[in-house]
């Protein structure tokens, strides 16, 4: 974790960048109080300015995730154009709410206000790749397809 934050000036201008990499690099995909509390000793920051601006930001998390983060858009034009069916479909096919994690720990189901594809709406992320789109039977194929990709590595 050192080195990760030695990568950058200790300046608070580099914080979300910090908080980024941290959570990128836990393979559960969330900021630990641990890893919230060396960038505020690195940066001579409070544990509470670091975790009060980690909160205000949707994409950081702090608690354990799924190996895939699945985030459904729900702005309005992806409302419009079946989303609620798109989160339906995946609640289903996952087993899980939004906010929890499968089983087996693969998938984490979240929403996000908007992912700016509203041409190819309704659309979701799966990490860092945009589906957009959907449909039910496509949402199976994906889906289908991530869980044999992470069977055979």
């Amino acid at each position: 974790m050192q080195r990760l934050l030695e990568r950058y000036p200790p300046a608070r201008e580099h914080l979300l960048e910090m908080l980024h990499d941290l959570q990128d690099q836990n393979p559960q995909h969330y900021l630990s109080d641990d890893a919230m509390a060396a960038v505020a000793s690195y940066l001579g920051l409070t544990l509470s300015d670091v975790k009060g601006t980690a909160s205000f930001y949707s994409m950081f998390s702090f608690a354990p995730r799924g190996r895939h983060i699945i985030r459904i858009c729900a702005s309005p034009p992806c409302q419009l154009l079946g989303a609620t069916t798109i989160q339906a479909k995946l609640r289903e096919k996952l087993h899980v709410a939004v906010g929890e994690t499968t089983a087996d720990g693969a998938f984490t189901l979240e929403t996000t206000s908007c992912l700016g594809v509203c041409g190819v709406a309704p659309a979701m992320m799966i990490d860092d790749e945009v589906y957009g789109n959907l449909t039910p039977e496509r949402i199976e194929v994906i889906i289908d397809k991530m869980r044999r990709e992470d069977e055979a590595s």
